[in-house]
């Protein structure tokens, strides 16, 4: 991605596909939209488009030869992100790149004509995006980044390393996490299958997730799962976490190098490498109503071995040596 494809303003979302870019289009230049519920400046994103963009041109795909790439940075500001999603979708790209749930129910209500591909998120079905995993059946396909029955593994591994837990806190972000449902029934299920007390609440900002950190940080043998969302990323919400001094396991690999304890959960990147070849089998003429949804194959646990031995815990061998990383 470079510098000048971006037109940014106050807020971080590009507003408007440039008559002036549009002029200079070379013939058969196609465009693609990417509609991203982050920071422009978030440096694990970047890394993800890095692939992305470096899979296209492995596919032939290359920038302002016969594709362009049109970003639109809009956060998690809902309103930004209605009038980001309105402006791609009346400039007729030939397709758009969605970044999560949020961004694909808005896309979704704005065009049923304009195809979109989901990166990363969770429940396709359940959230009325597509018909079937197998047969999308309308406009939008993509990938799956997790399973909401990934709450189990979440709670075993913290009752693995902390044998004694009694309680786990399971925060969520409503504005982010419409399917927060579905997770909280398999945190319940785990929990009471190990004999655990589960306490969940939702958390609309930072200050109201780290006020809940600190009241569950002052319960004894309390252990912590955020449900998965772009606000629960682990950069984010990782400094808080350890500042309690509680015991977590997160989905996002950047929990444990900020900070956090373990995470699990699967390689977003390689998500986005998919979502490459995606683009390349629908701007060739496939439709997405007949590409069946990826689910996720790879998985990545990391351990923060230092944070362990500050909590007073000891790692069991058997999770060491089945990491794909350990921070020490």
């Amino acid at each position: 991605m470079r510098r000048r494809d971006l037109i940014t303003l106050i807020g971080g979302v590009a507003v408007g596909w440039p008559l002036s870019t549009r002029a200079q289009q070379p013939s058969g230049l196609r465009r693609i939209g990417l509609l991203m519920a982050w920071r422009e400046d978030d440096m694990e994103v970047q890394a993800w488009l890095r692939v992305f963009h470096n899979e296209l041109e492995k596919l032939g795909w290359i920038e302002d030869r016969n594709v362009k790439f049109e970003y639109r940075w809009v956060g998690n500001d809902t309103g930004v992100m209605l009038a980001a999603a309105s402006d791609i979708v009346a400039a007729k790209p030939d397709l758009v790149i969605s970044s999560g749930s949020p961004t694909t129910a808005i896309l979704l209500g704005q065009t049923r004509t304009i195809p979109i591909v989901f990166v990363n998120l969770v429940d396709p079905v359940g959230q009325g995006f597509v018909a079937s995993l197998s047969r999308p059946g309308g406009n939008a396909t993509g990938l799956v980044n997790l399973e909401p029955s990934m709450a189990g593994k979440w709670v075993e591994l913290i009752k693995e390393v902390v044998p004694r837990v009694a309680r786990i806190a399971v925060p969520f972000n409503p504005a982010s996490t419409p399917y927060a449902d579905s997770y909280l029934k398999y945190f319940k299920s785990a929990a009471q299958a190990l004999g655990v007390e589960m306490v969940a609440s939702p958390v609309a900002d930072l200050a109201e997730l780290e006020s809940f950190v600190a009241v569950e940080a002052r319960e004894p043998n309390t252990g912590l799962v955020p449900v998965p969302s772009g606000f629960m990323r682990g950069h984010l919400i990782a400094p808080a976490i350890a500042r309690s001094d509680l015991p977590a396991v997160s989905f996002d690999r950047e929990f444990p190098k900020d900070g956090g304890l373990m995470s699990y959960g699967n390689d977003i990147s390689d998500n986005y490498r998919k979502a490459a070849v995606f683009v390349d089998r629908i701007l060739k003429g496939e439709k997405p109503s007949e590409l069946p949804v990826q689910m996720p194959v790879k998985f990545e646990l990391i351990v923060n071995l230092k944070v362990a031995h500050r909590l007073g815990l000891t790692v069991p061998q058997t999770l060491l040596v089945a990491a794909d990383e350990v921070i020490e």
